[in-house]
């Protein structure tokens, strides 16, 4: 629906059409084959949200990276997650080293309209716990959102045993490494 169909339904904005489900109980779940295509229309969003942390432009043809989305589809170890409001798309969630001894939130996601709702939240909480173990969440610190959002993450899941350390990949700026066991309670 758009903002003008919004209008001939007598609503006054998208929001209004499409409003943040207040049903918490299940925000997030596998990402089906199906829900592929619509993970890869989130995508770009969450890569141009991360754009302004790590100064990254996007290709040529106006696309940004997307080898960990891939991944999440199609190599073992990795599991997409779909995060949603009611029966909307929401945001997705990047799991890889399933199976491993350490699983990585390699990306989380959830739209702009959806923040601070508590979703991100629930569905941080959910994925993790679909997956009991060591634990490992990479963020940038320049990230201010993502710098308050995982210690809240790790404290509401193991309370203060988790740690924080930075790593350097590749030729980017280090990143802080959040790392918890939640099997540890």
């Amino acid at each position: 629906m758009i903002l003008c169909e919004a209008s001939r339904l007598g609503l006054d904005s998208e929001r209004e059409a499409f409003p943040i489900s207040e049903e918490p109980p299940m925000p997030v779940r596998p990402a089906l084959p199906e829900d592929r295509p619509v993970v890869e229309r989130l995508w770009p969003l969450f890569q141009h949200d991360l754009s302004e942390w790590r100064g990254l432009l996007p290709g040529p043809g106006g696309e940004f990276r997307s080898e960990r989305l891939h991944a999440a589809f199609d190599e073992p170890g990795w599991i997409p997650y779909l995060v949603v409001s009611g029966a909307l798309p929401a945001g997705f969630a990047l799991v890889r080293g399933v199976g491993e001894r350490a699983r990585v939130l390699s990306a989380f996601f959830v739209v702009r309209g959806a923040r601070r709702s508590g979703l991100g939240l629930g569905s941080a909480r959910e994925v993790i716990s679909r997956h009991p173990g060591p634990w490992q969440i990479p963020f940038q610190d320049d990230n201010l959102p993502a710098a308050r959002f995982w210690p809240r993450v790790a404290t509401a899941l193991v309370g203060d045993r988790w740690t924080s350390a930075h790593r350097r990949q590749s030729d980017l700026p280090p990143d802080t490494w959040i790392s918890f066991d939640t099997a540890s309670k």
